[in-house]
């Protein structure tokens, strides 16, 4: 078993311990962080669960010397609340697969896990309230294969939203990371729209500034559709604005809540 995945598992039988226990506290489930670029506003009550998982996720790109690689996951963040406003967040990417090939030469294939993150989130302001905002600090263990892993990272990210009508949200992220000899800023805006109570859409811009590597800049949409009020089903994509960013990224995705009810 990978070592990611082996963290993983061990983290979410941790965290399903207090479960029984506290269920009562857990109603109906918050907003999840999947899909998009930035995160949610929502936080999942002490004694529930959410699981957010990507069905899978490809990355396509091109670079100036002909290269082309293809970047396919599978991910998996576990969500708990542990006190009235603040969550435990622990993500895996257990399987990954990575195609390369440059100008008349053969592809060349890896496969293997990513590094796990555990994160810290915090939001003080209700869900209905008409401005909401959130705060995730989180770590990386450099724990994946050499071609998956990017070393030990840190992450201070914080989210916006306020409402700007009875369907329609506005967004702003933010967030910096660094460690390892790396640095880089990364801030989006977006706009929510619910259909219905059931089906949103949303659109979304990305712009990252990396310290000595070139900046990203990437631009895309998602719609998301709650299949039944606990399981949110997703499909998302962004395009890269200028020849240094990802020409395609593309996913679906599935979140469930486990809550008492």
């Amino acid at each position: 078993m990978p070592p990611r995945l082996s963290c993983f598992s061990c983290c979410a039988l941790l965290l399903g311990l207090p479960l029984a226990a506290a269920a009562q506290q857990a109603d109906m489930p918050p907003a999840f962080d999947r899909p998009g670029i930035g995160l949610g506003t929502g936080i999942v009550p002490r004694g529930a669960l959410a699981l957010e998982l990507g069905l899978p996720s490809v990355t396509r790109d091109r670079d100036p010397d002909g290269l082309r690689t293809r970047l396919t996951q599978a991910d998996a963040t576990l969500r708990t609340g542990l006190a009235a406003h603040w969550e435990l967040q622990v993500s895996s990417s257990p399987w990954q697969h990575l195609r390369s090939r440059g100008p008349g030469q053969p592809a060349t294939t890896a496969r293997g896990s990513g590094d796990s993150i555990v994160g810290l989130k915090w939001a003080p302001a209700r869900e209905d309230a008409e401005d909401r905002w959130a705060l995730l600090a989180t770590t990386t263990l450099a724990r994946g294969n050499a071609d998956f892993s990017e070393g030990r990272l840190s992450t201070l990210a914080a989210t916006y939203e306020h409402d700007l009508g009875e369907h329609w949200t506005g967004a702003l992220y933010a967030s910096a990371s660094g460690g390892g000899g790396q640095r880089s800023v990364t801030w989006s805006p977006s706009l929510s729209w619910a259909a219905s109570d059931r089906v949103s859409a949303f659109v979304e811009a990305g712009f990252t500034r990396n310290r000595g590597e070139p900046d990203e800049n990437i631009a895309g949409a998602g719609v998301t559709w709650m299949a039944t009020p606990r399981i949110q089903l997703d499909a998302s994509f962004d395009l890269g604005l200028d020849r240094d960013s990802p020409d395609l990224q593309a996913g679906l995705g599935m979140a469930i809540y486990f809550g008492p009810g």
